[in-house]
C-alpha cells in the first residue's frame, strides 16, 4: 500500500455520530454564536453530509436546543452536588459561587454557549431561565433562614433572584477577565451576599422616600 493512500473513514454508530455532533456543535456555538454557526460548517466538522446532521437534530435549531439542554443540566447537576450536604447559610454561598466559577473555568465553552442569546424561535432553556432553575434552589434554602431570623419568607425568592442573578453577572465578566483568582472573586461575592444577608433589614425604606 502506498503511503499517499487515503485512510478508511471510522465507522460510528448512531450514538457516537450524535455525540460527536454535539461535541462540535458545543465548539462552534461558542466559538462563533448561533447565527455564525452553518449546517455546513458543523457537518464539515464532523465530516459528514448535511443530511446527517438532519437526521440527527432536524436541523441547526434542534442540535442547539440539545446542546443548551445538556450544559443546563450539567451545570444544574454541580449545584445539586453542592447543596446537598446542607450546613451553614455562608458555606453554601461559597460552594454555589465556586460552582459557578469552576464551571466557567473547566467549562468554557458550555458556559459561553449558554451566556449567550438563544435564537428567538428556540423554545429550548436559555441563560435566563438556567438562573431562574439555580435561584429556585437557592430560595428554598433562604426560606427556612428568613423563617428562622423571622423575616417574611415570601420574600427568599426576590432575595434568591437577586443573590443568584449577582453571581451570574459576576461569572460572566470573570470569564473576560479572569482575575482576580477564583477563589478571591468567590470570596468578595460572598462577603458582599452574606454579610448583607447577616444583616438585613426585615423592613428596608428607600432614603429619598417622600414623607407621608
Amino acid at each position: 500500500m502506498s503511503s499517499g493512500a487515503a485512510r478508511p473513514r471510522v465507522r460510528m454508530t448512531g450514538a457516537q455520530r450524535r455525540q460527536q455532533l454535539l461535541d462540535i456543535g458545543r465548539e462552534l456555538f461558542a466559538q462563533r454564536g448561533y447565527e455564525a454557526t452553518s449546517i455546513e460548517e458543523l457537518a464539515a466538522r464532523a465530516d459528514v453530509s448535511k443530511p446527517v446532521v438532519y437526521e440527527h437534530f432536524g436541523g441547526k435549531e434542534g442540535l442547539y436546543a440539545v446542546v443548551v439542554d445538556r450544559e443546563m443540566q450539567r451545570l444544574l447537576d454541580r449545584f445539586a452536588s453542592a447543596f446537598a450536604a446542607g450546613g451553614h447559610p455562608r458555606d453554601l454561598l461559597e460552594r454555589a459561587a465556586l460552582v459557578l466559577l469552576d464551571y466557567i473555568e473547566e467549562d468554557t465553552d458550555g458556559f459561553t454557549v449558554l451566556s449567550r442569546d438563544s435564537p428567538v424561535t428556540s423554545a429550548s432553556g436559555t441563560y435566563s431561565s438556567l438562573i431562574g432553575e439555580v435561584a429556585r434552589k437557592v430560595e428554598h434554602i433562604l426560606g427556612s433562614q428568613f423563617d428562622a431570623r423571622g423575616y417574611d419568607r415570601h420574600l427568599a425568592e426576590l432575595y434568591s433572584q437577586a443573590l443568584v442573578g449577582m453571581v451570574a453577572l459576576v461569572g460572566q465578566w470573570w470569564l473576560e477577565t479572569r482575575t482576580p483568582g477564583k477563589r478571591e472573586v468567590a470570596a468578595h461575592l460572598v462577603n458582599l451576599a452574606y454579610n448583607g444577608l447577616a444583616h438585613l433589614d426585615p423592613a428596608p425604606g428607600l432614603a429619598d422616600a417622600p414623607e407621608s
